[in-house]
């Protein structure tokens, strides 16, 4: 017997990002602090066909958990908070001192997201987001989720969970 699988494509001209990073080379040499405009693509491939209405999800349901996700990374700093060399402190409970080698930074607390991977690559940032997406579908007949984050124009990642 055939496996037959569908699969919804989210590709919104909203579901994008503005945020500042460093990606960290080796142990010498790392960017400078720059910014991307981020753009999110989403694949979700589900183990049956439509249910009775013709549907598998409804995809204002769908559009809004992924504009969270989205919105909480927008105009804001990302930092690697699993790199070892990545010193944080806060300081008066609104300011965030960063030391990374030879660099301080000092940024307000709400416009830094300190993210659980070691480096902000679009690898590991697609890996993230689809992660978190995962947690946050509550729908049964889900078989696989792909995750697309495009730094610049050409230039992304993928990766995908199956469930």
């Amino acid at each position: 017997m055939k496996k037959e699988t569908i699969k919804l494509k989210l590709y919104k001209q909203n579901f994008k990002f503005s945020a500042a990073h460093f990606l960290i080379f080796d142990k010498k040499s790392a960017e400078k602090l720059h910014g991307h405009n981020y753009q999110v693509s989403i694949d979700i491939e589900f183990n049956n066909k439509t249910d009775s209405k013709g549907y598998l999800i409804d995809f204002k349901i769908l559009k809004s958990i992924i504009l969270d996700l989205i919105n909480k990374w927008d105009e804001s700093v990302l930092l690697p908070h699993k790199n070892s060399e990545m010193k944080i402190k806060i300081i008066k409970d609104h300011v965030l001192e960063v030391k990374f080698r030879d660099r301080y930074y000092c940024f307000p607390k709400n416009e830094v997201n300190l993210l659980p991977i070691n480096n902000t690559s679009v690898e590991q940032l697609s890996e993230l987001f689809a992660r978190n997406l995962v947690q946050h579908l509550n729908f049964k007949n889900i078989s696989k989720v792909a995750v697309q984050i495009e730094e610049t124009r050409g230039q992304a990642a993928v990766f995908e969970i199956s469930t």
